[in-house]
């Protein structure tokens, strides 16, 4: 299973807060697309995935012609929801949620009214990963389309990591994804669900086989 983040948008470049404010990708997000789907239709996906969002939809769209799969809309893969953040640039929230700022930058939640947590954010991309899993024969492979923000906290989730430590997972850059594959000897996740493990993290090629003591050789 691969989580994949959309490409650039002028938003990003401005380090403006998009949450689920549909902004488009700009040209270079459009080449990354582009490029990234040169790369990645060589793992054969066998079914595919996407944020309602434009940036996310263009993004997967590149992906499905060269595949010849049709791309499933879910909003469950959605960026965070920020409320009053959304919009706002990093120099204008730092000008008005200084402290919230700080906490948000040190892996806590948005801390204003109506914005979704970082566990709420987890929870809905992992649920819509695990939705869209469904039916597939073991050894296919999903693509979701999501956002950076969405991605590491379905990561956190279906790795069954504690909230405290998803900290530990490093943002995704545009057009990067990782690779997750269910991991059957691990415990499930706290909800029951089976428990992933992490073969590719914020990758640009193609997953390489592990060698050496690792593999058992």
């Amino acid at each position: 299973m691969v989580l994949y983040r959309h490409g650039r948008t002028e938003w990003n470049v401005a380090r403006r807060f998009q949450g689920q404010l549909d902004v488009p990708l700009d040209d270079v997000g459009r080449s990354q697309a582009a490029a990234a789907a040169r790369v990645l239709i060589g793992l054969r996906p066998d079914r595919l995935v996407s944020s309602d969002l434009s940036r996310a939809a263009d993004t997967a769209a590149e992906l499905a012609g060269l595949a010849s799969l049709s791309v499933g809309l879910d909003p469950g893969l959605r960026e965070t929801y920020g409320a009053a953040w959304q919009g706002l640039s990093a120099e204008e929230i730092k000008a008005s949620y200084p402290e919230a700022l700080r906490a948000w930058l040190a892996g806590g939640d948005i801390p204003v009214p109506g914005a979704e947590t970082r566990e709420q954010t987890g929870q809905r991309t992992a649920a819509a990963v695990r939705h869209a899993l469904e039916g597939l024969p073991a050894g296919a492979t999903l693509v979701a389309v999501t956002h950076g923000g969405a991605a590491r906290a379905g990561i956190g989730v279906m790795l069954g990591l504690p909230r405290s430590l998803w900290g530990v997972i490093g943002g995704l850059a545009n057009c990067s994804w990782s690779v997750l594959e269910e991991h059957p000897a691990a415990e499930s996740t706290p909800d029951g669900s089976p428990a992933f493990r992490l073969v590719e993290h914020n990758a640009g090629v193609l997953p390489q086989p592990v060698l050496g003591q690792e593999a058992g050789s």
